[in-house]
C-alpha cells in the first residue's frame, strides 16, 4: 500500500502530564518533543505524504499519540475506544477529521476498548493484540467490523509479556512478507509463516518502525537495526525519539496513515 495522507496532532504544553512509561526514563522535555514531532512530520512529508495537523488539546495529555484512537482501512475508518481512562475520549476528538476522509465511520463501544497500537495491517489483513489496553470484547467487536469489511484477522495474546504496553510495541510490518520483531517478546511463534527480522534485546525499542511507501522510518540510536535494514535494500530515516519513548510513546503512535 502506497500512503498519500496522515493525520497528526502535535504534543500539547502539558504533554509531560500524560501517562508516564513503566519502564522510567524521566520526565519528558516538552520543547524538545515539539522539535522531534516536527522532525517527524518532515519526515513523512519526505514520504510524499499530505498532512493534516490537528491542534494540541491541552484536555487529553496524550493525544499526540493518535494512532490509538483509530485502525483505518481501505473502505472505512474505526474509530476505537482507548483503554487508559484518561484517554477514553480522546477518539472522539479525531472523529471530524476523520469524517472528512472516510464517507463510513464505525466505533468500537462500551465495554470493548481498543488501542490502534495493538492492531497491526498486513497487507489488507490485520493482526489484533489481546493486551492490557484492549479488551477480549474490544477484539470481539473490531474483528467483526473487519469482516464485514472483506478483512481477516487474527489475534496474539500479549497481557502475559510485561514489555509490550501493544502489540506493536514489539513489532513492524515491513510488506512483502517482512515482519520486524523484537527478540524479547513471544512473537515469533504466531507470525511463523513470516519471514522475521529479530532485534535484539539492546535494540528492542526499536522495533516499532514504520515502512512508508519507499522509506523505513526509524528510532535513532540503533544502529544495529539500521543496518539490518539498509543491507537489505531499505532506504532508512532515523528520527530522535527520545522524548516520546519517556512516554511509552513510539514512531508508529504519532499519525494515522492511509
Amino acid at each position: 500500500m502506497r500512503f498519500t495522507h496522515a493525520i497528526v496532532r502535535p504534543p500539547a504544553a502539558n504533554f509531560a502530564t500524560g501517562i508516564a512509561s513503566a519502564v522510567g526514563g524521566g520526565s519528558p522535555d516538552v520543547t524538545m518533543a515539539i522539535a522531534q514531532h516536527e522532525q517527524y512530520c518532515a519526515a513523512l512529508r519526505g514520504c510524499g505524504l499530505r498532512l493534516s495537523r490537528l491542534a494540541p488539546d491541552l484536555r487529553y495529555p496524550d493525544s499526540t499519540f493518535i494512532e490509538d484512537t483509530a485502525i483505518l482501512t481501505a473502505e472505512a475508518a474505526i474509530v476505537s475506544r482507548p483503554g487508559a481512562a484518561s484517554r477514553l475520549e480522546e477518539a472522539a476528538a479525531t472523529l471530524a477529521s476523520l469524517r472528512g476522509f472516510f464517507d463510513t465511520v464505525h466505533a468500537i463501544n462500551a465495554p470493548g476498548t481498543v488501542d490502534g497500537g495493538d492492531v497491526c495491517e498486513v497487507d489488507g489483513d490485520f493482526v489484533i493484540g489481546l493486551s492490557g489496553r484492549t479488551n477480549v470484547e474490544g477484539v470481539r467487536q473490531l474483528s467483526g467490523l473487519l469482516t464485514e469489511l472483506g478483512h481477516k484477522s487474527v489475534v496474539i495474546d500479549i497481557r502475559g509479556c510485561r514489555k509490550l504496553l501493544h502489540l506493536k510495541t514489539g513489532l513492524s510490518y515491513l510488506g512483502d512478507g517482512v515482519f520486524v520483531v523484537s527478540d524479547d517478546a513471544p512473537l515469533a511463534q504466531a507470525l511463523g509463516r513470516y519471514e522475521l527480522i529479530t532485534v535484539a534485546p539492546a535494540e528492542a525499542y526499536a522495533a516499532n518502525c514504520i515502512r512508508v511507501n519507499d522509506c523505513v522510518l526509524i528510532a535513532a540510536g540503533y544502529p544495529t537495526l539500521r543496518a539490518m535494514l539498509s543491507a537489505r535494500g531499505y532506504r532508512v530515516v532515523t528520527l530522535p525519539m527520545s522524548e516520546f519513548r519517556k512516554m511509552d510513546g513510539g514512531l508508529s503512535c504519532l499519525s494515522l496513515r492511509f
